[in-house]
């Protein structure tokens, strides 16, 4: 399904804590691993005198055995890889790359050279996760990987395109032996505040409440029946809350869960930007690592980026 995976790596150890999740892919996926360095003669902390000729020079080299040494470590667990170096703004030279190759998923960290200055997500890895015309891994440096996705947690919304990723989930499941988690969230209502509700208020959001409630009972059981899951080990959870975001956090917390998997776009996605609200507010602020699925394609936005980071609603269920 992911074949070949881009893997973006700048030379620091926490931009290398993505291998074990690399080798866990490339193995599900029976995928040709893509190795990728950038060099940037503009990055602020290089100095004048290392961006001469010859210097230039040297740390194109040293690139090229860095990322030698990475692909002998991989083909020695029994992957195919490939290296390759460029020059050029890091996040464009990278997306564009992962464009003309046709790569079928990237592989991130959080946080690469810079260190974790940057305290949810480095400014770099942001845009390229948001200009990205494929599917993206997102791992949180400096995680480490036990064990492959022992817990996977997949919202759903009730969306025939949030369920775009169970294939790819069981296929996961399936290699990993993971057990799938499965959740559902029902929003409270929002009634008007200018005024303290009345009990007829409160009432008819308590109606809403139990309708959505039971609908939600029967796609969760209707979910699980689907041919992709046949035979996975599945949990699912209906929560009931004002704040779906905060509430899937909190169970990621609660069920120690090892990978959140969502599609790019839920039911109320609009395909004008790269990424649906819920999968915004995981990229920000995840603390596992987070598989986004892309079901269209992306058009580049790395002008838009605060702007985007700051469209996030909750969903509900109709």
């Amino acid at each position: 399904m992911f074949d070949p995976i881009l893997v973006s790596l700048d030379g620091s150890p926490l931009a290398e804590c993505v291998l074990p999740h690399v080798r866990a892919m490339a193995r599900v996926c029976d995928a040709k691993i893509v190795l990728l360095q950038v060099l940037n003669k503009n990055r602020a902390d290089v100095s004048t005198q290392s961006i001469d000729l010859i210097n230039w020079q040297i740390n194109k080299v040293e690139a090229k055995r860095y990322l030698q040494r990475i692909g002998d470590q991989l083909q020695n667990s029994g992957l195919r890889t490939k290296a390759n170096v460029l020059e050029g703004p890091v996040a464009e030279e990278i997306t564009e790359f992962a464009r003309s190759q046709d790569m079928k998923l990237i592989i991130l960290s959080s946080h690469g050279h810079s260190g974790l200055r940057e305290r949810c997500i480095g400014s770099i890895t942001y845009k390229i996760i948001l200009n990205a015309p494929t599917s993206v891994l997102l791992i949180r440096a400096p995680y480490v990987m036990e064990q492959p996705y022992r817990r996977i947690l997949v919202p759903l919304d009730g969306s025939w395109r949030a369920e775009n990723v169970l294939s790819m989930v069981a296929l996961l499941s399936s290699f990993c032996k993971s057990q799938i988690q499965i959740v559902h969230v029902v929003q409270t209502p929002e009634i008007a505040r200018h005024l303290p509700p009345g009990q007829e208020d409160i009432e008819l959001a308590n109606r809403i409440v139990v309708r959505n409630q039971e609908e939600a009972h029967h796609y969760l059981d209707e979910v699980q029946m689907r041919l992709p899951l046949a035979g996975i080990d599945i949990k699912t959870h209906l929560i009931i809350s004002n704040n779906a975001a905060l509430s899937i956090h909190e169970l990621v917390d609660q069920e120690q869960i090892d990978m959140v998997v969502l599609n790019a776009h839920g039911y109320s996605g609009i395909s004008q930007w790269p990424y649906g609200n819920m999968v915004n507010n995981f990229i920000l602020y995840g603390k596992v690592p987070l598989l986004i699925v892309q079901d269209l394609p992306v058009k580049p936005v790395i002008e838009e980026t605060s702007q985007v980071s700051m469209r996030m609603r909750d969903h509900t269920v109709h």
